[in-house]
């Protein structure tokens, strides 16, 4: 198993992304936005940051970067691929997750720990993710919105990975800190192979560094290699 971290002018998550994955003992490297292939990799990780500086929208030049070319055909075989924050806005501006990702509903940028209620099991990302977890979100355009259509092919699909709850599982307005459509904090593609979800994962890998939780869910690649 080796994962790729792609790099975009502005990816400042990258570094966090690689040191997170090489610590469940998985091998990672680098691709930078303008290679044209993942031959050699069995992952992708989309990480955090302002792409490109998100002057147009957040992660919608970085959509058009050639190696988002090979991460659809990668995608669409069945390859793992994780979007984060930022690699989020990439997978919804790319096409390969449904909706988008609006100006924070009090239009701040919010860096606190939040927690999430896994709400599906499908495919091999939410194996693992049984209980709630709780990990840091930093962003200031992470509300995510869809059609009436869309919300409702995602609850029925069971393609809703994670909804914003407070410490004993509630789904309530104050916990859903962003305001996001449904307190929809993480979706998944049909095929469950591509998650695309707001707060980050691989800053929540050591309790001296906050907590662990994020292990819970970036496992899953330990569980692909295996």
């Amino acid at each position: 198993m080796k994962v790729a971290v792609l790099q975009f002018p502005g990816s400042n998550c990258d570094q966090d992304a690689l040191h997170g994955i090489q610590s469940l003992g998985v091998a990672a490297d680098y691709v930078w936005h303008q290679e044209a292939s993942l031959a050699g990799f069995e992952a992708v990780f989309v990480p955090g940051g302002f792409s490109y500086g998100d002057y147009l929208r957040c992660g919608a030049i970085a959509a058009r970067s050639p190696i988002m070319a090979a991460v659809a055909e990668f995608a669409e075989a069945g390859g793992p691929v994780i979007g984060v924050c930022n690699g989020f806005q990439v997978l919804c501006e790319a096409g390969l997750l449904p909706g988008g990702l609006l100006l924070n509903r009090d239009q701040k940028f919010l860096c606190q720990g939040v927690w999430l209620k896994p709400e599906s099991r499908l495919g091999f990302w939410m194996e693992g993710v049984d209980r709630l977890v709780r990990v840091p979100i930093a962003h200031g355009e992470g509300r995510y919105v869809c059609d009436a259509e869309t919300l409702a092919r995602l609850n029925g699909e069971g393609r809703v990975a994670f909804r914003y709850c407070d410490a004993e599982g509630r789904v309530t307005e104050e916990a859903n800190v962003n305001g996001s459509m449904d307190s929809i904090a993480g979706v998944l593609n049909e095929k469950g192979n591509v998650l695309g979800m707001m707060p980050h994962p691989e800053r929540a890998l050591d309790d001296l560094l906050g907590g662990s939780d994020g292990r819970l869910l970036l496992s899953a690649l330990v569980r692909v290699r295996a």
